[in-house]
């Protein structure tokens, strides 16, 4: 597979408070594992995935497989990284908003970081799925699920709970954002296919997947 063979490059970015678990679950995503050491992340990394979606043609009915490039940048949840990670919400294309599900002040502070995406992002109201981590640890859940989806629903947005251990929900979330980034892309093109023009790709099922390398943020 050569590097810059793919139609589309769609960038996401994961945000929430330092420990909600952004990086075991974009690991558990692009690599399908749980690695359970736990490595504070400095500043910004980022992981890669390849998958392949099938979009509307040229004609605007027939069905085409489009190959999508996802760059998924893992964020710092330390305050004093915040400048740092705050300068690359206006180029990502969507955000996957964490918060801890046995952590409630992680929950209070998603308000906090919709704050920041809302006066950092490349619109006022970009796309973003809410996702509750850890949903494995139930004896340790301190945020109901009715709080969260109440949240979600305020701002808009789905919700997904998630965990990395197991892998429920992970995929799921990442999809249904993504969908949402495409869906947009086709309504800010008026409906041109083209992806040379950036135009529409009508998201739908995951067909296959791409092996790339990792790449170092630094």
């Amino acid at each position: 597979m050569v590097d810059w063979d793919y139609d589309y490059l769609i960038k996401l970015l994961a945000l929430g408070d330092s420990g909600v678990g952004k990086t075991t679950f974009l690991h558990r995503y692009t690599d399908d594992k749980f690695h359970r050491k736990f490595t504070t992340t400095v500043g910004i990394d980022f992981r890669e995935k390849r998958v392949v979606y099938m979009g509307t043609g040229a004609d605007g009915t027939s069905e085409k497989n489009f190959r999508v490039h996802l760059q998924l940048w893992d964020t710092a949840g330390q305050e004093r990284f915040r400048s740092l990670t705050t300068a690359f919400f206006r180029d990502a294309m969507g955000f996957l908003l964490m918060f801890d599900l046995t952590n409630q002040q992680s929950f209070f502070n998603v308000r906090s970081w919709m704050s920041q995406l809302q006066a950092n992002a490349y619109c006022d109201s970009p796309d973003v799925v809410l996702v509750g981590t850890k949903a494995d640890l139930g004896d340790l859940r301190n945020v109901h699920a009715r709080q969260a989806r109440d949240l979600a629903d305020r701002y808009g947005i789905p919700y997904f709970e998630t965990s990395a251990l197991t892998g429920v929900g992970v995929e799921q979330a990442v999809t249904t954002l993504l969908n949402l980034v495409m869906k947009r892309m086709e309504r800010s093109t008026h409906g041109s296919p083209s992806p040379e023009a950036n135009g529409s790709l009508t998201a739908s099922h995951q067909l296959e997947e791409y092996p790339v390398r990792r790449k170092c943020a630094c």
